[in-house]
């Protein structure tokens, strides 16, 4: 009886074309499978080594997980792509497939975002996340799809604090001091509750303009403060924590529409994940940041008579909420807390 591995030389010629056709055709093969891959582009502002850009790495990471080869991700950063405003315009456009932006600039779209940028409202970041996985973050996720951004989930950067040269600690003594502030009507409607004088500077600007004294004060997160190196110009932060800064990750909704339902809820589920790991990326880069910071010589102080820091920025809620049509969401968020 043969054996089962012996091979005549007509089974050997005929195997070895098979053979020969598949190497031919391999190429063919994979070209075809690479150009089935689904390119996402991914814009992120800062360096490879920050949270705005190991998000996507880690998106990256768990897609290619669930889905093997299914999709190609480049991943850009240092704001080659260009900065907020620019991203969101690719991602709307479709251009750019995924991104993160902050609620403030993404007002431009929805002014409803603005919402969350309400001095005072948040007593902690959980209470805005409760908000966000809420009806109030729902209303959101509709309202931005409608402006062609798909929103599988929401992210915290952190609070901004007050950083001066001298201990303001009440917000009596803000009054008549000349105050940096982002060119925002919400932030500079704050400002002048207080009495002070808004002066609208971009942030590379501040360094110089607090070290002159052409302003006096401005507020920021703990990280930006350390990344620009502002403890050696305004050595006292007053932890006001006055405003959460919230943000959404973002896809392109001509992009997601060319997904199947399988890949949709791979993205989705990864975007969660992805939103959970950049904040506690985050929270590990205050606690950093305000050991760079003391070791540079600041110091940071706490709020006092918080009452009085909330009763002013209250006088702008309601109307301004009205001016968005955002009076029954604020009434929700606020209920939240039983505020």
């Amino acid at each position: 009886m043969p054996s089962p591995f012996a091979v005549t030389r007509r089974t050997l010629v005929k195997t070895s074309g098979v053979a020969a056709l598949t190497a031919l055709a391999a190429p063919a093969l994979i070209g075809r499978a690479a150009a089935a891959a689904k390119t996402l582009v991914c814009s992120s502002l800062l360096a490879e080594d920050k949270p705005e850009t190991k998000i996507w790495q880690q998106v990256r990471d768990l897609v290619e997980e669930r889905l093997p080869g299914r999709f190609t991700f480049t991943i850009v950063p240092d704001s080659a792509l260009g900065g907020e405003k620019e991203t969101n315009e690719g991602l709307r456009l479709g251009s750019i497939q995924a991104g993160l932006s902050t609620f403030s600039v993404l007002s431009a779209w929805v002014p409803q975002t603005q919402l969350f940028d309400m001095p005072f409202l948040f007593r902690d970041a959980a209470h805005g996340e409760r908000a966000l996985n809420g009806a109030p973050g729902e209303v959101l996720k509709r309202k931005l799809k409608e402006q062609n951004f798909i929103v599988p989930a929401f992210i915290s950067y952190g609070a901004r604090h007050l950083l001066a040269r001298q201990p303001l600690t009440t917000p009596q003594s803000l009054r008549g001091k000349r105050i940096r502030s982002l060119q925002s009507p919400l932030h500079v409607e704050l400002w002048t509750s207080y009495g002070a004088v808004p002066v609208a500077l971009p942030i590379t600007e501040t360094y110089d303009a607090l070290a002159t004294g052409v302003v006096d004060a401005m507020d920021l997160t703990i990280p930006a403060y350390a990344g620009f190196r502002l403890y050696e110009v305004v050595p006292k932060v007053i932890l006001t924590g006055h405003i959460h800064a919230f943000g959404a990750v973002l896809f392109s909704a001509a992009f997601w529409n060319t997904l199947t339902a399988a890949e949709q809820d791979v993205l989705t589920a990864a975007a969660v994940d992805g939103a959970a790991y950049f904040n506690r990326l985050m929270a590990e880069d205050e606690t950093a940041s305000r050991t760079q910071a003391e070791s540079g010589g600041a110091e940071f102080l706490a709020a006092e008579d918080r009452p009085a820091w909330e009763a002013g920025a209250k006088t702008i809620w309601t109307p301004f909420a009205a001016a968005i049509n955002a009076g029954a969401a604020l009434e929700e968020i606020r209920a939240l807390e039983g505020l």
